[in-house]
């Protein structure tokens, strides 16, 4: 995946993770407690993938829910997630109460939900809230981290996110958008919308309108396998693939 994603150049205690509604129904295999060790395939692609996710051995991946054809690259960390099938990170990153939907590209260095820290407060410090760290009490804050998971970070199916962008805590971004290198997103992005900047903001549609609307109808994301496999070739042409399928 490249660096700008335009065409044409254009820690605390975590309990185990319920299911937490993605934007449609993933296959998924949880990850309970952590688990580092990467889940290898015997391939001449060293990036082959199958049905049980590949992780980096580097990766790290908590009390998350990862789904199938899935890769988790290099020096990742993802906590309390529900990373759906065929989507996969690059490497370098952090994700933390998120929900990513299905089929997304997400670059290198990205970070979804970043730490967030009690600005209300007299001290911002996490001293506060990771109370044991720092031995002021035998407990940590735990009404602050259920705060972080109160304000989970939504990706959509099929979405691009560019190297270094970051998702800031309760956005939502929608289907098919595509959001832009190093672009700090603060506020929710519409399905099919292109969003680069800091703050972002809106550049164009991915797609008229129309479109945008036939596609999340069609809802090709939620296919399955059987029907992917013939019908893969079909994706490439955008106008044959809309005369071909009817939501």
């Amino acid at each position: 995946m490249g660096a700008n994603p335009l065409p044409n150049g254009a820690g605390s205690r975590t309990p185990e993770l319920t299911s937490r509604s993605a934007p449609s129904e993933v296959s998924a295999l949880p990850v309970n407690g952590d688990r580092e060790a990467g889940t290898g395939h015997k391939d001449e692609n060293p990036k082959r993938l199958g049905t049980a996710p590949l992780i980096d051995p580097t990766a790290r991946v908590r009390n998350s829910v990862i789904g199938e054809w899935t890769w988790i690259g290099p020096n990742t960390s993802i906590d309390e997630t529900t990373f759906g099938d065929y989507s996969y990170v690059a490497g370098d990153a952090q994700i933390i109460y998120a929900t990513v939907g299905k089929w997304c590209s997400l670059a290198s260095h990205v970070r979804l939900n970043p730490g967030n820290h009690p600005t209300w407060r007299v001290m911002q410090h996490h001293a506060t809230y990771r109370r044991t760290q720092y031995g002021f009490a035998p407990t940590d804050d735990e009404d602050f981290f259920q705060w972080r998971r109160d304000h989970a970070v939504t990706i959509g199916h099929d979405v691009w996110i560019g190297h270094g962008a970051v998702v800031m805590p309760g956005v939502s971004i929608g289907n098919g958008a595509v959001i832009g290198s190093s672009a700090v997103v603060t506020k929710d992005v519409d399905p099919y919308m292109i969003a680069v900047g800091v703050p972002a903001r809106p550049l164009r549609e991915r797609f008229p309108r129309p479109i945008a609307e036939r596609l999340q109808a069609i809802a090709w994301w939620d296919w399955p396998r059987d029907l992917l496999e013939s019908r893969i070739a079909d994706f490439n042409d955008l106008d044959r693939f809309l005369e071909m399928y009817r939501d």
